[in-house]
This record gives structure tokens, C-alpha cells and sequence, in this order.
């Protein structure tokens, strides 16, 4: 068979690089030796002030940045800064009556538990939601929610 006239018959298979589609021509992460140079780095060209101390006239101004951690709120007291007085607190828990006692008081109606004994979930404070306050300003600062 005879390759068409218009198009020439290529010398040679296409490179892996160019085969899976890698552009051959991305610079790498890190300096690699040119022909000439040693592998350890030596006879590199480094940009001009790498290696040296600044100048003394020129100070350098660091800034620090705190970064606090959200803060998660379950069923027990947190150690926390209390964002309303800004004092280290460990903060106060109250209990509240939510969707899991609720749901809890129906499902023990469900199972013929009528005579008063649905009622229970109300005075468990484990299926209830718990609000955590701070001592100190009586800000409310968070809440966990069983449901």
C-alpha cells in the first residue's frame, strides 16, 4: 500500500511525552544541571541576593497572626476564650428540651406507653440539646443539638 500523496509518512513513532500528552517544556520544580554543570549544585546561577544577609538599614517587620481553632460544643464544659468579655472561661451548661426528646416522648407514646411513662425523655438530660454559657458575662456562646 502507497501512503496517500498529501500527507508524508512519518520517520519515526510519536515519543512517550508526546504520545500521552506531557508538555515537554513545563520547567521543573527545582533546578536541574544544564550541560557544563556539576549535579551538586555548583556553577548554578542563583538569583542575586540568595544566600545573603539584608542590609542593615532595611529592617524586616514581622507581623504575628493567631489563628484560633473553631471551637466544637458537645455534651461537656469547653475551655474556650469567651468571645463577648474576651476572659478564659470554662463554660456553664444548661440543658434544653429538643427534637430527640420530643421525638423520644412520641415514639414511647407509639409503644402503649401512655400513663405518664412517655415523659421520661424530659427529665433525661442525655436526649437533650445543651446550651453552653460563659460564667462571667452569661453570654450564650454555643450549643450542641442532638438532632
Amino acid at each position: 500500500m502507497s501512503a496517500p500523496s498529501g500527507n508524508p509518512v512519518p520517520s519515526a513513532p510519536p515519543s512517550y511525552e508526546e504520545a500521552v500528552g506531557i508538555n515537554v517544556n513545563y520547567p521543573h520544580p527545582y533546578p536541574v544541571p544544564g550541560p557544563g554543570q556539576k549535579p551538586d549544585g555548583k556553577g548554578m546561577n542563583l538569583p542575586p541576593n540568595m544566600g545573603q544577609t539584608p542590609p542593615a538599614n532595611n529592617p524586616v517587620t514581622v507581623q504575628t497572626v493567631y489563628v484560633q481553632q473553631p471551637v466544637v460544643f458537645y455534651d461537656r464544659p469547653v475551655q474556650m476564650c469567651c468571645p463577648s468579655c474576651n476572659q478564659m472561661i470554662v463554660t456553664r451548661l444548661s440543658y434544653d428540651s429538643g427534637a430527640l426528646t420530643w421525638l423520644s416522648c412520641g415514639g414511647l407514646c407509639l409503644l402503649g406507653c401512655i400513663a405518664g411513662c412517655c415523659l421520661i425523655p424530659f427529665c433525661i438530660d442525655a436526649l437533650k440539646d445543651v446550651d453552653h454559657t460563659c460564667p462571667k458575662c452569661n453570654a450564650l456562646v454555643g450549643s450542641y443539638k442532638r438532632l
